[in-house]
């Protein structure tokens, strides 16, 4: 079964640790053997500053992590970096499409060349925040709960007009409600269902049926605490929020985005990546093959590829 992904955090722990390596299985979530192993088509590597970095390196942190990209995962052959419909389309057999998105536009510093450099350098989705404020909006977890300012609009314009994607799940309500309003190639990368998880990184059923309505992709994530609270998550807590947004009638929007390596606790036996058969395997038990193959690569395919 091929698997497609739509986030990770390699980069970010390439960067905060020079002894990792990504052709060594077992140092990271995500590494190439684990990739190969479970059955990887496409995986999105985010590329997030850690807070502790201050405002005024966070471009150039950005940059240091790119070129971590393409020395250490971009240089291998099988790995392709995707821009296109057409880049993804090229894949043979055996090769791994990468994606590089954006997560969280503080180190832009209000200055839209530097998305534009960033574009140079292959990154083709965006998320305007992490958790909290910037400049561009508030995140899921800031108390104000306001929604984009100016500047956000602006470049949430600029996203659309580039036809880059638009990723919502750090967003709070206010700020996704706004980003649908103004249009453009929105999905939620990384994102449970509020229903079964109260936690502000999930979303509510109205914004669940908004992204169905527009036909998006929602990424279910194995973030435990996005997927059960008071107890640890099991591989039967994901298919609970598969099985909810299919009952929204979302059964074709539905994705994965792990967020392997931005986390601390995994659900038990989704430990990595080269785990991902014993998800598949559950879901058959679930669900028919045809919505199996939806979740992991064909509504992507359908919903993102253009």
């Amino acid at each position: 079964m091929k698997i497609i992904d739509m986030h990770c955090d390699v980069p970010m722990k390439l960067l905060l640790d020079e002894t990792l390596s990504f052709t060594r299985e077992a140092d990271m979530d995500v590494t190439l053997p684990r990739l190969r192993k479970g059955g990887a088509k496409l995986q999105y590597f985010a590329l997030y500053v850690p807070e502790h970095i201050p405002p005024t390196l966070r471009f150039q942190a950005v940059l240091a992590m790119v070129i971590k990209v393409q020395d250490q995962i971009l240089a291998e052959r099988d790995i392709k970096l995707i821009r296109s419909k057409k880049d993804y389309d090229m894949l043979e057999d055996g090769e791994i499409g990468a994606i590089l998105s954006l997560e969280g536009c503080d180190c832009l510093q209000e200055n839209l060349s530097n998305l534009r450099t960033l574009q140079s350098l292959g990154v083709t989705a965006v998320g305007l925040t992490w958790n909290y404020a910037n400049v561009y909006g508030d995140g899921a977890k800031e108390p104000r709960n306001a929604g984009l300012s100016l500047q956000g609009k602006k470049l949430v314009t600029y996203i659309k007009e580039e036809e880059m994607l638009l990723d919502l799940s750090h967003l709070n309500e206010a700020g996704f409600w706004d980003c649908l309003e103004l249009g453009g190639r929105v999905f939620a990368s990384h994102s449970n269902c509020r229903a079964l998880c109260e936690t502000p990184r999930n979303l509510y059923d109205s914004q669940v049926q908004a992204l169905i309505k527009r036909d998006s992709l929602i990424g279910i994530t194995f973030v435990p605490q996005f997927l059960h609270l008071g107890r640890p998550a099991a591989i039967q807590d994901i298919i609970r929020h598969i099985d909810h947004i299919c009952s929204l009638g979302g059964e074709k929007n539905v994705g994965f985005g792990s967020d392997f390596d931005g986390i601390d606790h995994h659900v038990t036996g989704l430990t990595s990546f080269d785990r991902y058969p014993l998800l598949i395997e559950e879901l058959q038990l679930h669900f028919s093959e045809e919505q199996v193959e939806g979740f992991a690569f064909r509504n992507y395919e359908r919903v993102l590829l253009k």
